[in-house]
């Protein structure tokens, strides 16, 4: 089929022609000698705060590259403007320096977290059963154990400790040159300790 049988011959082309293009609407570009639109604002300078100028994009970016705010002020004033506009002209004030302070103990430190009041309450719970561990009569094992390690009922944790100590280097074999007569003392030692440490003396 080709394009001059009579099914062709009666159509027309539906495309227009693209005519002259319409005026621009709107203010004309404020450089001498352009006819375009003034599509872009550029401000007038000091002494003219709120003004602007209207440019093309072309002339805008030229004017833009020789704009200069501080023209007609002094050196002085110029380099104080650029000093106060690097910090934004905010005042800035020094912190005082305070002397380091030791951390409290999660048991004092005053905090509404459940982390710290967990820590305050176990802290109590703990001191409250060793008071009571204290204020109890004493079993006949645990009397037996203070007598063994020659220590008063109502001694502390760390002084228990500390008496194990002295009655291991007291009375191990290496001490007495291999002697083995304060075996038997050595063993009740270690005995003893184990059953003050069991029922919460240390």
């Amino acid at each position: 089929m080709t394009s001059d049988t009579k099914i062709f011959v009666g159509l027309k082309p539906i495309r227009k022609k693209a005519g002259p293009a319409p005026a621009t609407a709107g203010p004309r570009c404020q450089w001498d000698g352009c006819e375009k639109a003034g599509t872009h604002r550029a401000p007038v300078g000091r002494d003219g705060e709120g003004l602007y100028l209207l440019f093309c994009v072309e002339h805008v970016r030229v004017y833009n590259a020789g704009y200069n705010y501080a023209t007609g002020q002094s050196e002085g004033p110029t380099a104080r403007y650029q000093k106060e506009a690097v910090s934004g002209a905010r005042v800035t004030q020094g912190q005082a320096a305070r002397a380091a302070t030791e951390m409290p103990l999660p048991s004092t430190q005053r905090s509404g977290s459940a982390k710290a009041v967990n820590a305050r309450k176990n802290a109590a719970e703990r001191q409250a059963q060793k008071a009571d561990l204290q204020k109890r009569k004493l079993k006949v094992l645990e009397a037996r154990a203070f007598e063994t390690l020659g220590l008063a009922e109502d001694a502390s944790a760390e002084d228990i400790r500390r008496r194990y100590k002295e009655k291991l280097k007291m009375h191990h074999p290496d001490a007495n040159q291999g002697e083995r007569d304060t075996e038997g003392q050595l063993q009740a030692s270690i005995e003893a300790f184990r059953i003050l440490k069991l029922n919460g003396f240390c």
